[in-house]
């Protein structure tokens, strides 16, 4: 029954879109060709964009910069009782969305899902966001150069996010 719903959901809001247009007397086909053609553009201007981030991402991932930042840290962890192994995520969260998944889906797969690490670090992907990949993306693909403020304040929501599901999660678990 649920899975019927669900195939159908897709199908009626189309059904209704078109109906829409037909009673406020639109032309569906040319507005739906003229959206495509709009999207074109906003998809070409955002391409250097992502380009950029995507390249950055990458140097961060195969240099060995991210693993001697996190050695550094391994004491302070230590006394915090924070896992070693979720702070590759919460670090990698704010900059790629994939990544951190990836990074989760490891974590769950070796500690499994209601390990504290795995409960932490599913609690963290959930309570923060892609901060500099929507930054980069949607501020650079309207041409807004000014985003120290949306950066500071994105990333203090980020911090509070991850602090937030360490401590929650070491003491309910």
């Amino acid at each position: 029954m649920f899975e019927t719903i669900c195939n159908l959901i897709l199908p009626i809001i189309v059904l209704f879109v078109l109906l829409y247009g037909l009673i406020k007397k639109r032309n569906v086909y040319d507005d739906f060709i003229e959206g495509a053609k709009q999207s074109f553009d906003i998809v070409l201007s955002m391409f250097p964009c992502m380009l950029a981030m995507i390249f950055a991402i990458n140097i961060i991932l195969d240099s060995s910069f991210l693993n001697f930042f996190l050695q550094f840290l391994k004491p302070v962890l230590n006394i915090l009782k924070v896992p070693f192994d979720v702070l590759p995520m919460a670090i990698m969260r704010p900059i790629s969305g994939s990544s951190a998944l990836a990074i989760l889906n490891n974590i769950l797969s070796v500690h499994g899902p209601d390990s504290l690490i795995g409960r932490m670090a599913s609690v963290i992907q959930g309570s923060t966001d892609t901060t500099l990949y929507v930054l980069t993306l949607y501020f650079g693909s309207v041409g807004i150069k000014k985003i120290r403020y949306s950066l500071f304040v994105g990333l203090i929501a980020d911090v509070i996010g991850i602090v937030t599901a360490i401590i929650f999660v070491n003491l309910l678990f």
